[in-house]
């Protein structure tokens, strides 16, 4: 385990490098057992997540290849096996292999997924969808076994707009046998973005970022190159903590449509911004504004953003009001808050309170999930005194970089390794 150390109040100035979303990139790596031949993904970030996935590919028999940022696959001779508890319980991502191992071999054993502490979580969607397809699903003891004579396109309708669902059937129909239509499908752009991975790979998919997809099954996936598309939640992260402390801190290699909720509501709290092709710069005003948020499913205001939003919240005047409908545990970050002297109570598991501004002291306070603990770490890099927050793998796990990205605009910031 690791542990972050943080010296506060300091400002901070210069440029932040956007890495590859992690979202994104730990569907992209499942995929690429869907192809036949090898596939160089581009633009991968340097994150826990990654190692875990790296793990049962190499578990499999995949032969992996990883130079900087980027990760060539050869999936050809894989061996189609059991993957035990021991690494799926490493990343909620891992069941991304059940999609794609299933479209492949029609059959796939693995454990039940891990993850953040941020609510039930289940997987029940991708398993109805599954099923729909002509799967068979038994589960022993955490155990799932998946298998199906032949799957068949048909017309798959979510009850929620679920990320992993959406992928996950995207997954598996793509080697189906005729057409999949998958209604109230998710929007996000990591769908997007692993759905051209796959028809880069000769998938027939349309209709990707919006609330209908459709799959076209082929029979052969070939070699390509891929990139991974900018981190959209790194992005926002780093633009509510130019809010709080930033001199001209210009945040690049975005795509800023993919933050449309983010600019509006900080440019609702009072945050002035420049906004180009690729960047954004921001500089703290001296006042924000109290205002209400909404997690929602994508173009909505993100629900992994509503953590490090809570932290800007204690700066600003009045009372805010984050009402959360994504997830039911993800407010577990207030109470490390409230160590550090927010003003602030969850009402309900759905909503919480905040009343600022308020000054931050330096506490030792714990990293509960990962965007917890990105909201701690900006809560510490805005408090007087030093913050030590302990649990920090959890942040490891989806921000690249993030001590060093932070040190070279000005925070003082370290990473300590535990005994």
């Amino acid at each position: 385990m690791h542990r972050i150390i943080i010296e506060g109040n300091n400002t901070l100035n210069g440029s932040i490098k956007i890495s590859g979303s992690k979202n994104s990139a730990v569907a992209l790596i499942p995929a690429a057992v869907l192809c036949d031949e090898k596939v160089t993904i581009a633009n991968v970030p340097n994150i826990s997540d990654i190692d875990a996935l790296d793990e049962i590919l190499n578990y499999l028999g995949a032969i992996v290849d990883k130079k900087d940022d980027t990760i060539t696959i050869d999936s050809s001779k894989i061996e189609n096996k059991l993957i035990p508890e021991k690494i799926t319980k490493k990343l909620r991502a891992s069941y991304y292999f059940m999609g794609a191992l299933l479209s492949k071999y029609k059959k796939v054993e693995m454990y039940f997924p891990g993850g953040c502490a941020i609510g039930a979580r289940p997987i029940n969607l991708h398993l109805k969808g599954f099923k729909a397809l002509g799967a068979k699903v038994e589960e022993k003891d955490n155990l799932f076994i998946i298998t199906a004579d032949e799957l068949v396109g048909t017309k798959i309708n979510l009850d929620f707009a679920s990320v992993g669902a959406t992928i996950n059937l995207m997954l598996a129909a793509v080697k189906a046998t005729g057409t999949t239509v998958i209604s109230n499908a998710a929007k996000e752009p990591h769908i997007v973005n692993v759905a051209t991975f796959l028809n880069n790979m000769g998938a027939k998919i349309t209709g990707a970022g919006t609330s209908e997809i459709k799959i076209i099954g082929v029979k052969h996936l070939h070699s390509c190159f891929h990139e991974v598309v900018p981190d959209y939640i790194e992005t926002g992260t780093y633009m509510i903590l130019a809010s709080l402390i930033g001199k001209e801190v210009t945040i690049k290699n975005i795509i800023p449509d993919h933050v449309k909720s983010v600019i509006s509501k900080l440019e609702e709290i009072g945050v002035p911004m420049e906004i180009g092709v690729d960047f954004i710069k921001i500089s703290a005003p001296e006042k924000l504004k109290a205002v209400n948020i909404k997690t929602q499913v994508y173009p909505g205001f993100p629900t992994d953003l509503q953590q490090p939003m809570a932290t800007l919240l204690t700066q600003a005047k009045g009372k805010s009001m984050i009402n959360e409908t994504i997830w039911e545990n993800r407010f577990l970050n207030i109470a490390e808050l409230k160590k550090m002297g927010a003003t602030a109570e969850v009402i309900t598991n759905s909503k919480a309170v905040i009343v600022g501004p308020c000054k931050l002291k330096g506490k030792k306070v714990k990293a509960t999930d990962l965007r917890a603990g990105a909201s701690l770490v900006i809560a510490g890099l805005i408090a007087d005194g030093q913050t030590i927050i302990e649990n920090a793998d959890y942040i490891l796990r989806g921000y690249e970089g993030i001590v060093e990205k932070l040190s070279k605009v000005g925070a003082k910031i370290r990473l300590e390794k535990m005994d």
